[in-house]
């Protein structure tokens, strides 16, 4: 049986941890306890493709970030990963203000378009953060705001709940490509 093709878009803003996120998630399950070190994955050697199989058929999984070469606006994603950086509010305001401003805009299919809001640097939340802490619960309570499907967190650094994370990316991706297509009944969920 023939591979899938699923594509996966990233979204945010820069040097948020797109590209490590990536990066660890590239050198397989061996790697997502976040123990190996971490090979950066160059921009120009986009799509990052990533092999899933369950047992009826196997998911090519294609990952684009905003960097892509090519722009971005022109891709047709299954799925669409809206990510912020945990330790940086101004990230988590333009994921709310201008990220899921882009989506309905450009993606003519974005009614039915799953979004997953990718909370990143997990590990560098900091209770000293002079512009306050980003608590999970509010990161929820955005993405809830957004009508995104899903909300996860993760540390590409460390590891930390990224095996979760994949996972339900994985999960979420594959979903797209039955009937009930990847979107969430009910609204977004936490994971």
């Amino acid at each position: 049986m023939d591979d899938v093709a699923i594509k996966v878009l990233l979204l945010g803003d820069e040097k948020i941890g797109k590209t490590t996120f990536l990066s660890r998630i590239s050198g397989g399950s061996n790697t997502l306890e976040g123990h190996a070190p971490i090979a950066q994955l160059r921009d120009v050697d986009q799509p990052f493709i990533f092999e899933i199989r369950n047992r009826r058929r196997t998911y090519r999984l294609e990952f684009y970030d905003t960097s892509y070469a090519e722009d971005w606006r022109l891709l047709e994603p299954d799925l669409v990963l809206i990510c912020y950086d945990i330790s940086q509010r101004l990230s988590l305001i333009n994921m709310q203000s201008l990220w899921i401003k882009q989506v309905h805009a450009t993606f003519r299919t974005s009614n039915n378009l799953p979004v997953i809001v990718v909370g990143l640097k997990r590990d560098l939340r900091s209770e000293s953060d002079p512009n306050g802490i980003i608590y999970p619960q509010e990161g929820y309570k955005v993405s809830q705001e957004m009508r995104a499907d899903k909300y996860v967190e993760c540390s590409a650094v460390t590891g930390e709940l990224l095996k979760l994370a994949f996972e339900e990316i994985c999960k979420t991706a594959v979903k797209t490509m039955t009937t009930d297509g990847g979107q969430s009944e009910g609204g977004c969920i936490v994971v």
